[in-house]
């Protein structure tokens, strides 16, 4: 009983030193992404406007009704976890701004997805602009998982659809 005590109060001093430090951690953050792609630029826009069907962390997608005019989804992951999407800006097939248009989740902000023509493809750059309300999130996204994870992912996952090695 000793040691269950002893355990439980190590595992609660950890979660506080992880919120203690994810409070002292900014809300806001900024990750930038470039990658070059051997597509023309409307079939890049065409994969990253359309359905994510190519990429492996999403299990289904969902067309929604629009907001204001805005386009919007949802996106479920393997683990049932189903994130709502929304395109607060669509210039094809140069640039797309999405959000997360769901108030009740941990995090939010949005991606800033740029395609430059270049000679033999094009170069896609993806900005996110990302918030992380609750200080342990905030410390497990900072020094866990990365804020540039899920771009990376992203990147790697868009490059296999086209059978291109990442770069």
């Amino acid at each position: 009983m000793k040691w269950l005590l002893i355990a439980f109060l190590v595992g609660a001093g950890l979660v506080g030193v992880m919120a203690g430090i994810g409070a002292l951690l900014p809300q806001d953050h900024t990750v930038t992404r470039t990658s070059l792609f051997r597509q023309r630029p409307q079939v890049l826009w065409d994969a990253i406007a359309g359905p994510p069907t190519w990429r492996p962390d999403v299990k289904s997608y969902q067309t929604l009704p629009s907001r204001d005019g805005h386009r919007t989804w949802k996106e479920i992951d393997s683990h049932g976890n189903a994130v709502t999407y929304e395109a607060i800006e669509e210039l094809p097939p140069v640039r797309l701004i999405t959000r997360i248009a769901d108030p009740n989740l941990p995090y939010g902000g949005l991606w800033v997805h740029e395609i430059t023509v270049m000679p033999g493809g094009c170069l896609l750059q993806i900005t996110e602009k990302g918030e992380i309300y609750n200080p342990i999130y905030r410390f497990v996204s900072r020094f866990l998982i990365g804020y540039s994870s899920t771009i990376d992912n992203f990147l790697k996952s868009l490059h296999a659809k086209f059978s291109e090695p990442p770069n």
